[in-house]
């Protein structure tokens, strides 16, 4: 079994989660989501990015406005809509219930005891009682 296809195959799963995160905490320009990710230590390329970011903004989640730059070309800018929005919030709700179900399986099982074992008095009111 090869682990950098798996792994790939997870980081996939969550890129639209991180990439509609770190757009909604303010507009932004695709190369700012690059670094943003890369600092994350979850590398995207630009020709994953851009489709990605289509899709978004032709699916009424995202919107775009131009801003002229002094170094080049007008530059576009991403912002969520009230749809990205709502999407997003469902999104980290199905995260969260994700990441807790993954944490429960993936760590050690605590040994669950009855509420009898829990009370020291128990034990010694059993031995009374005998």
């Amino acid at each position: 079994m090869d682990i950098q296809n798996t792994q790939s195959q997870m980081r996939k799963g969550v890129l639209e989660f991180c990439i509609l995160s770190i757009i909604r905490q303010g507009e932004v320009y695709p190369s700012d989501i690059v670094e943003q990710m890369k600092t994350a230590n979850l590398h995207i390329l630009e020709g994953t990015l851009y489709p990605l970011l289509t899709r978004l903004k032709n699916a009424g989640l995202l919107n775009y406005r131009w801003v002229e730059s002094n170094s080049g070309p007008p530059r576009k800018y991403f912002l969520l809509t009230e749809k990205g929005l709502e999407f997003y919030g469902e999104l980290e709700r199905t995260w969260q219930e994700l990441a807790d179900a993954v944490h429960a399986l993936t760590q050690p099982q605590q040994q669950y005891s009855t509420p009898e074992e829990n009370n020291p008095n128990s034990n010694q009111q059993n031995s009374n009682q005998s």
